[in-house]
């Protein structure tokens, strides 16, 4: 596809935080004051995940009232609109913003206001998808998925496990997933971004419907064909995972095995700020990196419709617009 083509095709974005993916310009007016890109994102010389979740903390220090909440939904919003996504699910840690002022369901409506505001202004439908994180005990993070439960299918639709994987294995929150499950709440889970092959069939075990990166079933066929009967969808963010070290180099990375494999690839950012980036810039990368044909960038957008944590009409209608563009597009 050409730049324009690429800019006008409706995107669907499934693995964007939002602390990693707010605007310069929501963070130097939370701040009140000037931010360089050097403290933004990540550098070309970024060693491991470890590094380059040090770029955190800044966008969390924006996140500690209703209003820096509130703005943020909308500003995350503002910034997919420009380059055509028409649906994304959001996802953040409530744990993170929770303090004296606000509690687990302060801080999700708080987003949820501001991303109400977004969609009315930007048109750019969403959901949110609520973070466990792997340093939180399990009590911590089992009452915040059940505080989030109550807002599924009110703007909040899935939970995740995002984190350090590394040091926190998946096998140690199985009991944290099985217990999401019995409270009818899907979820997602970051696997594999690691080297651990381990942590995808873990996840997959306790029933997850993605799951995060997935890289370390590279060249792993029995877990791919597990992933591919089960349906799983594999939510891939390539210029996130060369930045994080999830693979060496390029010259390794999965996309094309997956892809011939006919598991469920989307295509996502991961961090939008954090990693500079945007669904533009990595569909551009991949197309010219793999040869990734306009064929198979429709397939990853359509396994985004079809693995959305949405309702069957709103289904059909992430279908139908990109079938529209197929057509205008011969």
């Amino acid at each position: 596809m050409t730049a324009e083509e690429l800019r006008r095709l409706p995107k669907i974005e499934l693995h964007c935080h939002l602390d990693g993916s707010l605007s310069q310009e929501y963070i130097e007016r939370r701040l009140g004051r000037s931010v360089s890109q050097r403290e933004l994102c990540v550098q070309e010389d970024c060693q491991s995940l470890s590094e380059y979740l040090e770029k955190f903390s800044l966008p969390l220090s924006c996140l500690q009232d209703e209003e820096g909440l509130e703005e943020a939904g909308e500003d995350v919003l503002r910034t997919m609109a420009k380059e055509n996504v028409i649906y994304a699910e959001i996802r953040f840690a409530p744990l993170l913003s929770v303090n004296d002022h606000m509690d687990v369901k302060t801080v999700i409506k708080s987003l949820l206001r501001g991303l109400k505001r977004g969609e009315e202004k930007y048109h750019v439908a969403y959901n949110v998808i609520v973070c466990a994180m792997r340093h939180h005990s399990f009590e911590e993070n089992y009452e915040m998925i059940r505080s989030a439960r109550e807002f599924l299918g009110k703007g909040v639709c899935a939970a995740d496990l995002a984190g350090a994987e590394a040091q926190y294995p998946m096998k140690q929150f199985a009991e944290l997933f099985q217990e999401t499950r019995k409270l009818g709440m899907p979820f997602t889970i970051h696997a594999g971004e690691c080297g651990s092959v381990e942590n995808i069939l873990d996840a997959a075990a306790v029933g997850a419907k993605r799951i995060g990166h997935g890289i370390a079933m590279r060249r792993n066929k029995e877990v791919q064909r597990k992933m591919r009967e089960g349906q799983i969808g594999v939510e891939m963010c390539p210029l996130s995972n060369l930045q994080t070290k999830a693979v060496p180099d390029a010259s390794v990375y999965p996309l094309q095995e997956f892809l011939d494999a006919g598991l469920l690839v989307t295509i996502n950012t991961d961090n939008r700020t954090v990693s500079n980036t945007s669904l533009t810039k990595e569909f551009a990368w991949i197309q010219k990196q793999y040869q990734v044909t306009n064929e198979q960038i429709l397939r990853c957008m359509k396994n985004a419709a079809t693995t959305a944590f949405v309702d069957e009409p709103m289904r059909k209608e992430l279908y139908d617009r990109l079938e529209n563009f197929n057509r205008q597009r011969r």
